[in-house]
């Protein structure tokens, strides 16, 4: 019988404020999805030694970057916009850092909010740092007032977005006031808001399972098809050859 993968899931982090220690803590979502879709999921907090998560990386099989506040576009060499609220800055170094390494090792990865744009952002694409005066005919994709917002979402044929979602109607959460403008050399988009905002990517870099989505199907507002993602990426890192999970 094969063994259910160790699957990696970034930890968001507080710093200490004068009534409360710094601590780290992770949605329930993910490591209950990761569960649910055959894998063991394995929390990793914000490490401040690159050799000590490098010795964490060698026994995963795959990765999820989760969503979160938003990257410091000045980390990019663009402009900080008054919308921009920056993560922690422990888990935005200690994220990249994990991306980077994650991306030289070409372990799987499936990044989710942020965690998509994270991705997008390091291997070469770059973000709209706000859709109202980036896209101004764009849907509403963030609802304060409504935090289980839901639009369209167009999938590309072929995709992993279609095998979870095929030809029907979809409406997923949103939740979001970035987004990914250009694509990173080596991955595709796979699904669109109606209003063309990027809402999935994926690679085409060969072995290498890499894909994101702008949406949450980790999210207490996701639909039940939506789980179908994780079991999509975790029967993806089963498939691997094993000669590549022992690289990655």
């Amino acid at each position: 019988m094969q063994s259910k993968p160790l699957i990696g899931v970034n930890a968001d982090y507080r710093s200490a404020k004068k009534d409360a220690p710094a601590f780290s803590y992770v949605c329930a979502g993910y490591y209950d999805c990761i569960t649910k879709a055959g894998g063991i999921p394995v929390v990793v907090p914000p490490l401040e030694s690159e050799h000590d998560l490098g010795a964490i990386l060698d026994q995963l099989q795959g990765f999820v970057l989760v969503g979160g506040a938003d990257l410091d576009p000045r980390r990019d060499g663009f402009m900080l916009h008054p919308s921009v609220r920056t993560l922690e800055t422990r888990r935005e170094v200690f994220d990249r850092t994990l991306m980077r390494l994650i991306a030289d090792r070409r372990l799987p990865v499936f990044g989710v909010g942020v965690g998509m744009q994270l991705l997008n952002v390091t291997m070469g694409g770059n973000l709209f740092l706000h859709i109202p005066e980036d896209l101004p005919t764009a849907l509403p994709h963030k609802d304060l007032q409504d935090p289980a917002h839901r639009h369209g979402l167009s999938v590309v044929p072929g995709s992993l977005m279609e095998r979870v979602y095929g030809d029907g109607e979809i409406r997923v959460n949103s939740l979001h006031h970035m987004a990914v403008d250009e694509v990173a050399p080596g991955f595709v988009v796979t699904a669109r808001c109606p209003d063309g905002v990027i809402e999935a990517i994926e690679s085409e870099i060969e072995d290498w399972l890499a894909l994101g989505t702008q949406f949450h199907p980790e999210a207490e507002s996701a639909s039940a098809l939506d789980l179908r993602i994780f079991e999509e990426f975790i029967d993806g890192v089963k498939a691997r050859p094993a000669e590549l999970r022992m690289v990655a």
